[in-house]
C-alpha cells in the first residue's frame, strides 16, 4: 500500500523481486495442499501474481477490498471480515498477507473458516515477528506481526487442523533484519522513513532471487525455523460436500 492509492505494493510494482519470490515459495510450501479443487477463493488479489499457481481448470473467485486489486469486471469486491458468500461453497480458501490488516483477526479468521467445505483447505501467508514492526507496516495498514505459534494458535481456535506452517524467505533474513535496523535508526535520528518498497539494484535483485531459491528447494522437503514471512496449510474437517 502507499499513502496516496489504497491496495497492494504490487499493483505498482508486480515484478518487484519480493512478490516474483512469494510466488515460488508458496508454491513450494503450499502447492500440494491445493489438491484438484472444484472452487477456490483468493482473498486479497491485489496480490494477484503471487497466486498464479493455483490457477487450473476450477472455478477461482478473487475478491479484495480495493476495485484496483481486481481486474475489470472479474472478481469480488469486498471485505475479509464480512465476505459476501453463503456457508461451505469453496474447496479452498486462500488469504496471503491478508489476516495482518484486519483488526479483528478473530473474526477474519471465521469469516474465512465459515465459507470453507468440510474437508476443505485454508492456505495463508502473514508477516513475522513483531519486533520487526516499522513505519512499512504502518503504511500498508498492518495491525500486527506474527510468529508461527501464534498464528498455528489462531488458526486452531478457528476449528481447522493445521497441517503444514513453516517460515519463508529464511535466506534473505539477514538482509530483511538490517533493512528493519536502518528503518528504526532513520526514525530516531528524526529523518524521513523511505516510502514504498525499498529499491534494489539489479545486481541485488539477482542476489535475492538466488537466495530465495535455497528456501524454495528447501520448503519442498522441509520446514524452516525462522524468515521474514509465515505459511500455513489447515484443513476444516468432515467430509467433503460437493454442491
Amino acid at each position: 500500500m502507499t499513502t496516496t492509492q489504497p491496495g497492494s505494493s504490487s499493483l505498482v510494482q508486480p515484478d518487484y523481486w519480493w512478490y516474483r519470490a512469494r510466488t515460488d515459495l508458496l508454491e513450494a510450501a503450499l502447492g500440494p495442499y491445493l489438491g484438484e479443487p472444484k472452487t477456490t477463493l483468493d482473498v486479497g488479489s491485489a496480490d494477484g501474481p503471487s497466486v498464479a499457481w493455483m490457477r487450473g481448470n476450477h472455478r477461482q473467485v478473487t475478491l479484495d477490498l480495493h476495485p484496483r486489486g481486481l481486474t475489470p469486471g472479474e472478481g469480488v469486491c469486498g471485505s475479509a471480515m464480512a465476505l459476501p458468500f453463503a456457508d461451505e461453497v469453496f474447496d479452498v480458501v486462500a488469504a496471503f498477507d491478508v489476516v495482518e490488516h484486519c483488526e479483528s483477526e478473530t473474526r477474519a479468521m471465521a469469516e474465512l473458516t465459515r465459507v470453507l467445505r468440510p474437508g476443505g483447505r485454508m492456505l495463508l501467508s502473514v508477516p513475522a515477528y513483531q519486533w520487526a514492526w516499522s513505519d512499512h507496516d504502518v503504511r500498508a495498514g498492518h495491525y500486527r506481526r506474527y510468529t508461527k505459534p501464534r498464528l498455528v494458535n489462531l488458526v486452531n481456535g478457528a476449528g481447522l487442523t493445521v497441517e503444514r506452517s513453516t517460515y519463508a524467505f529464511s535466506a534473505v533474513f539477514p538482509f530483511f533484519a538490517a533493512e528493519r535496523a536502518v528503518r528504526r535508526l532513520r526514525q530516531r535520528v528524526g529523518r524521513d522513513p523511505e516510502s514504498g518498497l525499498a529499491q534494489v539494484s539489479p545486481r541485488v535483485d539477482r542476489m535475492l532471487m538466488w537466495l530465495s531459491q535455497l528456501d524454495q528447494r528447501l520448503l519442498r522437503g522441509r520446514d524452516l525455523p525462522f524468515g521474514s514471512s509465515v505459511f500455513v496449510a489447515a484443513l476444516k474437517s468432515g467430509p467433503v460436500k460437493r454442491g
